[in-house]
Order: structure tokens, then sequence, then C-alpha cells
């Protein structure tokens, strides 16, 4: 039992708590933010589109248990749309960082570095053609 959280420590200490807890709270503020985009403007056209339906209140009732069906089609809508969002920042910094390891792979020489490959490429060519 005791290997078991020791384990458990090792795994959920792995890496910076910080950083995990601010990738939380921004998590949270940023939900909030696509929320208010589905509730306060995505929903609210769709409804005008569909003949003034409001989304939220769309239910029914079976025995004394109510299926808020309209909240769950609000609750696709942002998860569609954080989705989307999470995909394109994803791309985005995926183009960059290929940007930045083919930028780092090849270096710019200079005039020197290139006249010294010049002369060794000149004197192997030499040498091969002495062995021969």
């Amino acid at each position: 039992m005791g290997q078991f959280w020791s384990e458990f420590k090792k795994f959920a200490l792995k890496g910076n708590i910080m950083e995990l807890a601010i990738g939380v709270i921004i998590g949270g503020a940023f939900g909030k933010i696509v929320s208010s985009v589905v509730d306060d403007m995505v929903m609210p056209l769709f409804g005008v589109l569909l003949g003034g339906i409001n989304f939220s209140e769309l239910s029914f009732v079976i025995g004394s248990a109510v299926i808020k069906y309209g909240m769950f089609i609000q609750n696709v809508v942002n998860f569609l749309i954080i989705s989307l969002v999470i995909f394109s920042f994803i791309k985005v910094l995926s183009k960059f960082s290929k940007k930045a390891s083919s930028d780092e792979k090849s270096p710019v020489k200079s005039e020197d570095v290139a006249i010294l490959e010049e002369i060794r490429d000149i004197l192997k060519g030499n040498t091969q053609e002495e062995k021969e």
C-alpha cells in the first residue's frame, strides 16, 4: 500500500504545479467566455433563424422529471466551439513550432565557413583521385 501512495505522489507531483494551476484558471475563464458567446450571441441567432425559439427553455416533462434538451443543445454547441478554438490554436502553434525548428536546423553560414567547406570538398576530391 505504501508503494502505491509513493507512486501516486510521484505521478501527481510530476511537472510544474504552478503551470497546471494557471492552466486550470485560464481554462475556466475561457470556458465562461465561450459559454457567454454561445448563450448570448450564437443561440439567440439560431433561435431567430428557427422562428424565435429559445433553446434554453426547450424541455419536456416525463412524470415529475423535466428533460431540458434545449440546454443539452446549448452544451453541444459550447463543446463544438471550444473544440474548434482549441484545434485552431494547436494548428497555429504547430505551424510556429515547425517554422522555428526549421529555422534552427538551417543556420545561415558565414562566408568564411562556406569558403572553408569548399576548400575541404576540393581536398577530399583530390585525395579520392589519388587513391584511384
